[in-house]
C-alpha cells in the first residue's frame, strides 16, 4: 500500500482494484464529496502513504494551575491519535534536585522520550484499544478459566481474588477504567493497597501471580503489547522454617482432650494417615476398606462444595491399627453407617464446618497443655512419622504431593544413626577401576 499511485477519479473503483481497500476509498470519497471538491487517486495514494508512515513525534509544554506549574506531554502514536498527558508539577529550585514526582524540563522531556521509545516498540499502555474495562476484563478471564475446567476450588479462589481486584482497582482508578491503561505503576499501587490490609507476603504475590495470568490472557486476547505485572517487584518472600509436629504421645493426649470421640478420630486420622482437612471432611465409608487397611481419599470438601482432592487425582492411604480401630468404633453409631454416607458428619449427616471443627481443635489444645501449632501441622506429623520407615516417593504418593521436593522437605527427619556407618562399607572392599587407575 504504501507508495502507490494511480490515475482517475476517486470514486471509479476500476482504477484500482486491489491496492485501495474499499473502507479508505469512501472515507476519502467522503471527505472530499463533503468539501466540494473533485479528487484523484494520486490524492488518495499521498495520504494512504502519509497515514501508513505517520511518524511518532511529541513535545512537552508547561500550563499555569492553581496548584503551580504543571508539565504536560502531547505525542502522536502510530494510528494518528493524539494523546495528552499530565506529567508532573514544574520544579523550580534550579540548586537542588526535584524530589520524586517533580519535574524540570530536562527530566519532562526525558519522560517523553521513554513514552515515545516505548510507543515505537510497541510496550506503550493504551495502544491498542481493547474495547473492554478491567472489571469486565476480569469477568471474562474467569469464565476463560471455567471453560478450562480448572478445579472447583481454584475456581473459587480465583472468583474471591478477581473480586478484590476490581474493587481496589475500582476504588484507585476508577471503576470505567479501560483494560489497556492499566500500568505497572498501577499494579505497584494494587500491592501495596493489599500490604495495608494485612495481608501476608503469601497472599500479596498470589495475587500478582493470578493478575500476571489475566493479562498474559489478555495479551493473547486484546494483542496487548505488554505486560504491566511482568516487571512488578514481589514481596520478599520468606523460606520456610523448620517444622514443628506432634509425637505419637501428644497425638494421643490431643484425642483424648476432644469434645467428642468423634472429634478425636478425626485428630488421630489426620496425623496418622495425613489427610488434608477438606478431605477428612469428604470421607465416607465407602472410602474406608478395613479389609486391606488402607483410606481411599477420591474428594475433599472445601469452601462449602465437592471437589477432587487437591492434587485432582485419587490417591490410597496406608491406614495404621490405630486409625482403624477408632473408626470402627465410631461405626457403631446408630446413624449413618452406610455407605455413601460420611464418616465425620453433623447431627443430621451433612458435612461439619471447617472453621468451627478448628475451633474445637484449638480448644483441644489447650485442653490437653499442648502448644498451638496448626490443624494442618497434624498432616506435617504424619510426613515426619512415615519418613521415618518408608521411601520418599512412598510418602509422596501417600500425601498426595505433586514432586517430590515437597516430599523432601521431610528428609530431615529421617534416621542417621547408621550414615557413618553404611559410608565407611562404601569404601570397602575392592575399588572401582578408575580409582585404581589414578594411583
Amino acid at each position: 500500500m504504501r507508495g502507490f499511485f494511480v490515475s482517475g477519479p476517486l470514486w471509479d473503483r476500476r482504477s484500482c482494484p486491489r491496492k485501495c481497500p474499499e473502507a479508505v476509498l469512501e472515507t476519502w470519497d467522503t471527505g472530499f464529496r463533503q468539501a466540494g471538491q473533485s479528487a484523484s487517486a494520486l490524492d488518495v495514494g499521498v495520504a494512504m502513504q502519509t497515514q501508513a508512515t505517520r511518524a511518532i513525534s511529541g513535545h512537552v509544554f508547561k500550563v499555569e494551575r492553581k496548584r503551580g506549574p504543571q508539565w504536560y506531554a502531547k505525542y502522536r502514536l502510530p494510528d494518528g491519535r493524539q494523546v495528552q498527558r499530565r506529567i508532573g508539577p514544574h520544579w523550580t529550585d534550579r540548586k537542588q534536585e526535584p524530589p520524586a514526582g517533580y519535574f524540570t524540563k530536562t527530566t519532562a522531556r526525558a519522560w517523553l522520550d521513554d513514552t515515545l521509545a516505548k510507543a515505537r516498540r510497541g510496550e506503550l499502555p493504551g495502544m491498542v484499544r481493547t474495547g473492554t474495562t478491567f472489571a469486565v476484563a476480569c469477568d471474562d478471564w474467569l469464565a476463560y478459566k471455567r471453560d478450562r475446567k480448572v478445579k472447583l476450588s481454584t475456581q473459587i479462589d480465583y472468583e474471591h481474588m478477581t473480586d478484590r481486584m476490581k474493587k481496589v482497582f475500582g476504588e484507585q482508578f476508577g471503576e470505567k477504567m479501560r483494560l489497556e491503561d492499566v500500568t505497572p505503576e498501577m499494579v505497584e499501587g494494587f500491592r501495596d493497597a493489599l500490604v495495608a490490609e494485612d495481608l501476608s507476603d503469601r497472599t500479596v504475590n498470589k495475587y500478582l501471580t493470578v493478575l500476571h495470568g489475566l493479562f498474559v490472557w489478555a495479551q493473547r486476547r486484546y494483542k496487548l503489547p505488554a505486560n504491566p505485572v511482568a516487571n512488578v517487584e514481589r514481596r520478599p518472600h520468606a523460606k520456610r522454617g523448620n517444622i514443628d509436629v506432634f509425637s505419637r504421645d501428644e497425638v494421643l493426649a490431643l484425642v483424648r482432650a476432644a469434645a467428642s470421640m468423634q472429634d478425636g478420630t478425626v485428630y488421630l486420622t489426620a496425623a496418622f494417615t495425613g489427610l488434608r482437612l477438606g478431605e477428612l471432611l469428604a470421607l465416607r465409608w465407602r472410602d474406608v476398606d478395613f479389609v486391606n487397611s488402607a483410606i481411599h481419599v477420591r474428594q475433599s470438601f472445601t469452601n462449602g462444595r465437592v471437589d477432587t482432592p487437591k492434587s485432582g487425582q485419587e490417591r490410597t492411604v496406608p491406614m495404621a491399627d490405630e486409625v482403624a480401630k477408632a473408626l470402627a468404633s465410631l461405626g457403631q453409631r446408630d446413624d449413618f453407617r452406610g455407605d455413601d454416607d460420611l464418616v465425620f458428619c453433623g447431627s443430621k449427616g451433612g458435612h461439619l464446618a471447617g472453621h468451627k471443627l478448628r475451633d474445637r481443635y484449638k480448644a483441644a489444645l489447650k485442653k490437653a497443655g499442648l502448644r498451638e501449632l496448626r490443624f494442618h501441622d497434624l498432616r506435617h506429623t504424619f510426613g515426619t512419622h512415615a519418613i521415618r520407615n518408608a521411601d520418599s516417593r512412598e510418602v509422596m504418593e501417600w500425601m498426595g504431593h505433586q514432586d517430590l521436593a515437597t516430599t523432601q522437605r521431610y528428609l530431615q527427619f529421617k534416621p542417621r544413626q547408621d550414615a557413618a556407618r553404611r559410608i565407611s562399607m562404601a569404601f570397602e572392599g575392592p575399588q572401582p577401576s578408575s580409582a585404581r587407575s589414578m594411583t
